[in-house]
């Protein structure tokens, strides 16, 4: 194991988890992501009083729930890290284990780049801007999002909490992703009016080009249509295999990690300083009342967004103090 995934390893476990002696920790992963899986293994296994890897077939889907055993065994454990291809964080087996009080980070789709570059930071630092952002969303009614690229989109966040994926997830039921940083919020269900111009990237997309940008054009809170390219097609086929309601506008999140690049990985992606990003699909484990097995994040870069007419980053530039 070379310096730097030894040291991403570290802050995963120790400043980001805070595991100490006396707790379970246990890593579930698969075949692509066992080598981060397995350096996050062996910092913990060195701290804690018991330390499990689980190895999965990688799920099909963002969303998909990992095996029932592995479910069962997720809720008996202080610690968990799941480092693996799909995204654990929308599913049951996550939410019950979290209600038991288990902490926990998944990484869904990380890459070794993004573990060694977006891991590598001062995690008091992106959780302070985090909690800065989801307080401001928090006290909202009415979000806009613009870009000069077309992105043009009206929501409601009346009653809704911002929430602060801070990367510090030291207390019983703390839940988010590594490498973490952002502000987000699940808008209220129905009310999204406008279009988004997704121009950084979008599930499997990769990094977009100009001829590539997805545009999705919204009413009453849903997908209605969409337009582009290659990733546009991928998107209508996943799509067209999941119930209506995964067309709902399921989040606005606002990165603020320093040391993450976009780079065509969601994970890292929503968490790059100066960009939003919004979703559809699954927001129940945000607040929100659609509960289906995809949440696909859309990057938008350099926005201009309004908080009840208080403009909080221009240009993709953050505005809050």
């Amino acid at each position: 194991m070379n310096d730097r995934i030894r040291k991403a390893a570290e802050i995963a476990v120790q400043q980001c988890m805070n595991l100490k002696e006396s707790e379970t920790f246990l890593v579930v992963t698969d075949n692509l992501e066992f080598e981060i899986g397995n350096a996050i293994f062996d910092v913990a296994r060195q701290i804690a009083k018991e330390s499990f890897l689980l190895m999965i077939k990688p799920r099909q889907i963002d969303g998909e729930e990992p095996p029932e055993q592995v479910a069962q065994f997720m809720k008996t454990v202080d610690v968990i890290i799941a480092p693996t291809f799909k995204s654990l964080s929308h599913t049951e087996a996550r939410r019950t284990a979290s209600a038991q009080g288990a902490r926990i980070a998944t990484m869904p789709g990380i890459l070794m780049e993004t573990f060694v570059r977006a891991m590598i930071a001062d995690y008091h630092r992106i959780a302070s801007l985090s909690e800065r952002v989801a307080e401001a969303l928090s006290g909202a009614k009415i979000a806009r999002v613009k870009t000069a690229k077309g992105t043009d989109i009206v929501m409601s966040l009346e009653g809704r909490r911002g929430i602060a994926d801070t990367g510090l997830f030291h207390q019983p039921g703390a839940f988010g992703n590594l490498p973490a940083g952002e502000g987000y919020i699940a808008p209220v269900e129905g009310t999204a009016e406008g279009t988004i111009v997704v121009d950084g990237s979008m599930g499997q997309s990769g990094v977009l080009s100009s001829g590539e940008y997805i545009t999705l054009h919204v009413k009453n809170g849903m997908v209605e249509k969409i337009e582009g390219g290659r990733a546009a097609a991928w998107l209508m086929s996943i799509l067209a295999e999941q119930p209506p309601e995964a067309k709902n506008i399921a989040e606005l999140g606002i990165g603020t990690n320093y040391a993450a690049r976009l780079c065509g990985s969601i994970l890292e992606d929503e968490k790059v300083l100066g960009t939003a990003h919004i979703a559809i699909g699954d927001n129940a484990s945000m607040g929100g009342n659609v509960h289906v097995p995809i949440h696909l994040d859309g990057i938008i870069l350099s926005p201009t967004i309004w908080l009840d007419g208080k403009t909080i980053m221009r240009d993709g530039k953050l505005l809050i103090d």
